[in-house]
């Protein structure tokens, strides 16, 4: 069956509810596989940090309806339990057509949550268990249950976590509002101020560079324990019963050597879909992590460069100390190696960085402009065009992908690499991006799963470049 956290609005306490109910069941040794709703890297990273295993991503945005449901049934086999966390409030999502594939179906229409929590559990026909921030209403919940439990008829909220709970008398007068409906209350947690995960510019501070990481989990079990109805809670928990086979996939190419390629992942460069990874490792890739914080020269003998996501502005000044490792990187790019950077990967490949305490750093410099951190945050999904031939996507093909960025480029390229469009048609058309030579780097964060063809092109460039085809 399979549970989902869904929140009333964004801040309510979803991830605290989530890491809660993780921590114990991983204190109790169980297998849990976890999801998460929409396009977010860090709040996996606490997730796998709990559980040991990979959270996956749930976005039909950059993927699609299709994925979303493969990639759940799949990764929801031989475990104990499943818990998906959701996104925002329940219903917030996106404005898109949703077409019905089924003939003599009901027409097309429009979904205005598109890519929401709620429209997740409508696709994997999964529960809710709805939190709600009751630091400032007693009574009043009473009407926020009603609205969300009616609104769609489709959903099924299967319990209430009330959060913030301010004594026993505030607890009594929210029951007794809603003792009117069906619906147990199956958590209440009081106010803990001192859990805190910290936070900065773009949300959770990744749990590589949390000191008290473990004496947080700690705490979050016992609340785990001591907070929620586990006899009601358990059997919501339970894996789906209907099995999928998995997908395999054929690799690029019989080579002599496998295709070596070079994953930058540490503290300033951590953001990655697991299924990314994972898609490549089945095309045939060998993927070597290492760390520009700590390595002074490339890995030996790779094929291709790969540099995701992260905070390469919190660790400018010792990216930037490390001289014999950019050198290395530039002569890599500069000689032709297939390079895929997007957003810190990117941010990381230009001459300079300005962090937010205006300081400049020197970076790998292949890429000519300076990168300058921002109060003004970019976000949002968006519909990119190819405007070149890339290692990773050929001229004119269209993707999906989202941003995410305190940053902007000082100059950006002549011949930029994408031609983007907001998720609405009205919404004003930008490019962006640098292609050079067999670098492609972009602020826009890609998805695989929908868009095989990209890790296929990308490896393929990498055997083309070493002659092993």
């Amino acid at each position: 069956m399979a549970l989902l956290i869904a929140g009333e609005r964004s801040g309510v306490g979803k991830t605290t509810v989530t890491l809660s109910l993780l921590s114990y069941l991983s204190q109790q040794n169980y297998q849990v596989q976890s999801f998460k709703v929409g396009p977010d890297y860090i709040d996996p990273m606490f997730h796998q940090a709990v559980t040991h295993r990979p959270c996956r991503n749930l976005d039909p945005v950059i993927t699609s309806e299709a994925y979303v449901q493969s990639c759940f049934a799949r990764h929801s086999q031989k475990v104990d339990f499943v818990l998906v966390e959701g996104v925002m409030g329940l219903f917030d999502g996106v404005t898109r057509l949703q077409k019905d594939s089924q003939k003599n179906a009901t027409p097309n229409v429009l979904v205005n949550d598109y890519g929401s929590t709620a429209h997740i559990a409508r696709l994997l026909k999964i529960p809710l268990l709805l939190v709600l921030d009751c630091s400032r209403l007693s009574s009043s919940v009473a009407a926020i249950v009603h609205g969300y439990s009616s609104l769609d008829s489709r959903i099924t909220i299967a319990g209430i976590v009330l959060n913030r709970v301010g004594s026993d008398r505030h607890l009594e007068l929210l029951q007794d509002a809603l003792a009117i409906f069906n619906i147990p209350i199956l958590g209440v947690l009081r106010r803990h101020k001192n859990i805190t995960i910290p936070d900065r510019h773009l949300g959770l501070v990744p749990t590589d560079e949390i000191a008290q990481l473990k004496q947080i989990f700690t705490h979050l079990a016992h609340i785990g324990q001591t907070c929620f109805g586990w006899s009601q809670i358990l059997p919501l928990l339970k894996p789906p019963t209907k099995q999928t086979k998995c997908r395999g996939l054929l690799p690029i190419a019989n080579s002599s050597l496998p295709i070596r390629i070079a994953i930058a992942r540490d503290r300033a460069f951590n953001f990655y879909y697991q299924d990314n990874l994972d898609i490549l490792a089945e095309l045939g890739a060998e993927l070597i992590f290492w760390s520009p914080l700590q390595d002074e020269t490339l890995p030996k003998n790779i094929h291709g460069l790969y540099f995701g996501g992260g905070f390469p502005e919190v660790f400018a000044q010792q990216l930037a100390a490390n001289q014999p490792l950019l050198n290395s990187i530039y002569r890599a790019i500069q000689a032709g190696i297939p390079t895929y950077a997007e957003c810190g990967g990117l941010m990381y490949l230009c001459q300079k960085l300005v962090d937010f305490s205006q300081e400049t750093w020197s970076m790998v410099g292949v890429i000519p402009t300076t990168v300058e951190m921002t109060t003004s945050l970019t976000l949002g999904y968006r519909q990119a065009k190819a405007l070149q031939n890339t290692p990773l996507i050929k001229k004119n093909e269209t993707v999906w992908g989202h941003e995410f960025h305190h940053s902007q480029l000082v100059a950006t390229s002549a011949k930029p690499l994408w031609q983007l469009q907001g998720y609405k048609s009205t919404h004003k058309t930008t490019t962006e991006g640098w292609q050079l030579a067999q670098l492609h780097a972009s602020y826009l964060h890609l998805h695989f799963g929908e868009y095989l063809e990209l890790p296929q092109q990308f490896l393929y460039c990498c055997l083309i470049k070493n002659n092993q085809l």
